[in-house]
């Protein structure tokens, strides 16, 4: 259903909802302030453009979106991949990539794909996810520790060798203040939970680096003084072969947006115990990446820790979202002239805090105890991550999660022959069987899904069979998935029999194998009549069929 919560909500809103609404939103608006900051200047843009998203796509989030207390914004998710096509393309490609991803959710959304995002697999999304903590945390040790590198290189293992040979410019003043930061994101809580603590952290750090006329870079040093206003509208001009370029990362803007975002709804609904709406929450993420890119903006997303936030502050309805979004432009436009002054050191701290809690390091632990195939699939995508690229990560996790899939499904799949009172290893079967089977009548017990991935192994038991019975009948009351290839493999058991003299029945089949044989036309090659609710009623036609067939011989 394609309506916004926020219409759903506002039908039996009150005041007092108003009031719980309102504190939470601007307490939000207060933790995202300095997360969007940060995520900015980590992604390789201007720190105003975070803001400008946290406003932006945030706002639309909250008034289009499918759950009730989302509340949308840059991520760190993005800041691999954005740092990544800044540096190539630059600010305009980004915009263009950001735009394009927006319409790649809308029509995600439109054409309900809400639900089949969530079947990507989870060693993949901790795979990646962790593999985005540790780029920000490297990416934030220059500004930690205050070095003065130019150029630091891109490549993960490139950027390290360089933080060794620049060691000695260690600035302890930037340390200090990065420390002094860290201790108060981690102990404030313990003093008070109502007012964030990296909000406390940056306004500590801000004044201890103004008061004593500290020497570290801030971000007026480096970036020069912030907007105190939106910009205008701005769509970019650019090439058809930069456009082709930069399609692989739409998809994982698009990809890792959608994911984000349904993966916060869902940790919301579990806080608050309500049921969000996938495919309009996608439309809302589309609408707002697209609003956020005409106005210079950078990716946005559903952010886990805001959307918590919102609620343990009390938010309950897409209000407390427009509110944050509305704190943010009134701290944009009265203070904004203020943050030039905030250390770059103090926001390294920040995003530390935050690539900690990125990691997901006691998930990524709980992995290792799964299957090896699901330890592979994490392993290559947290390196492929930290290493390669991202694209490339999710693109090959994916690919190895399906193919992985596919074998455990072909592993699970089975085909056994069952003949009179045993089966063919000799075993007692099921009492079913003790009445006996017909002579000349075999039946091949299928199990498991009948797809590509396990045809093989039915055709394989098929040419073991060297003497054909009368009638063969696949019970086929296991078999949950029928595919393509599957039905082909019916079309050749058919063709086979028919060569041997043989009659097929089919029996027990579900609804999914048997529309797909009734839509594929090997209902009506085999013949309707040769397909049996039970697999009694198969045998006993089966009795019939032989005893017809023996009549001639015997007269």
């Amino acid at each position: 259903m394609l309506v916004p919560k926020l219409f759903t909500t506002l039908r039996d809103y009150h005041r007092k909802d108003f009031v719980k609404d309102l504190g939470a939103g601007v307490i939000v608006g207060i933790v995202a302030l300095p997360l969007a900051i940060a995520f900015a200047i980590a992604s390789g843009v201007t720190p105003d453009k975070g803001l400008i998203t946290a406003i932006v796509a945030g706002f639309l989030v909250s008034v289009l979106g499918g759950s009730r207390v989302q509340i949308g914004g840059p991520t760190g998710a993005f800041v691999v991949i954005v740092y990544g096509i800044v540096q190539k393309y630059g600010v305009d490609g980004l915009i263009v990539t950001t735009f394009l991803a927006g319409i790649l959710l809308v029509i995600f959304g439109i054409a309900k794909f809400g639900s089949v995002i969530k079947f990507i697999p989870a060693p993949v999304i901790t795979g990646f996810t962790s593999g985005i903590a540790v780029i920000i945390f490297s990416s934030e040790i220059p500004d930690f520790f205050g070095f003065k590198l130019k150029d630091a290189p891109s490549e993960f293992f490139a950027k390290w060798a360089a933080y060794a040979q620049n060691i000695g410019g260690l600035n302890i003043d930037a340390v200090i203040i990065a420390v002094v930061t860290l201790l108060i994101i981690v102990y404030w809580p313990r003093v008070s939970k109502t007012i964030p603590s990296p909000f406390v952290g940056l306004i500590v750090a801000t004044v201890l680096v103004s008061l004593f006329s500290i020497p570290i870079e801030t971000i007026g040093s480096r970036f020069g003084s912030l907007p105190t206003s939106i910009p205008m509208p701005h769509v970019p001009n650019i090439s058809f072969a930069t456009l082709k370029s930069l399609l692989p990362s739409v998809f994982t803007v698009a990809i890792l947006a959608a994911v984000e975002s349904l993966l916060s709804a869902v940790v919301a609904d579990g806080m608050i115990g309500t049921k969000h709406r996938s495919n309009m929450e996608l439309v809302a993420q589309g609408v707002a990446n697209m609003g956020s890119s005409i106005f210079g903006g950078i990716p946005a997303t559903g952010a886990i820790a805001r959307t918590a936030t919102n609620i343990k502050s009390g938010g309950r309805t897409p209000v407390a979202g427009i509110v944050h979004s509305l704190t943010l432009l009134l701290i944009m436009v009265l203070f904004g002239r203020y943050a030039s002054m905030i250390p770059l050191a103090a926001l390294a701290a920040i995003l530390i805090v935050v690539a900690y809690n990125m990691s997901e390091w006691r998930t990524f632990k709980e992995i290792f105890r799964a299957p090896k195939s699901d330890v592979a699939v994490l392993l290559t995508t947290f390196i492929l991550t930290v290493v390669v690229d991202l694209t490339v990560a999710i693109e090959t996790g994916m690919v190895m999660a399906a193919f992985l899939f596919m074998r455990r499904m072909a592993e699970v799949s089975n085909v056994s022959i069952l003949m009179g009172d045993s089966n063919e290893d000799g075993e007692e079967t099921s009492d079913e069987f003790k009445k006996g089977i017909p002579q000349e009548v075999m039946v091949f017990e299928i199990s498991g899904a009948l797809f590509f991935g396990a045809a093989d192994r039915f055709m394989e038991t098929m040419s073991a069979i060297q003497a054909f019975p009368k009638v063969l009948i696949l019970r086929m009351g296991e078999v949950v998935a029928l595919d393509a290839t599957g039905l082909r493999v019916l079309r050749d058991v058919l063709k086979r029999v028919e060569a041997h003299a043989c009659k097929l029945y089919l029996c027990e089949l579900h609804a999914q194998p048997y529309l797909a044989t009734e839509k594929a036309g090997v209902l009506d090659l085999i013949g309707r009549d040769h397909i049996f609710d039970t697999l009694q009623s198969a045998l006993n036609a089966a009795g019939e069929a032989v005893k017809q067939s023996e009549e001639p011989a015997t007269s």
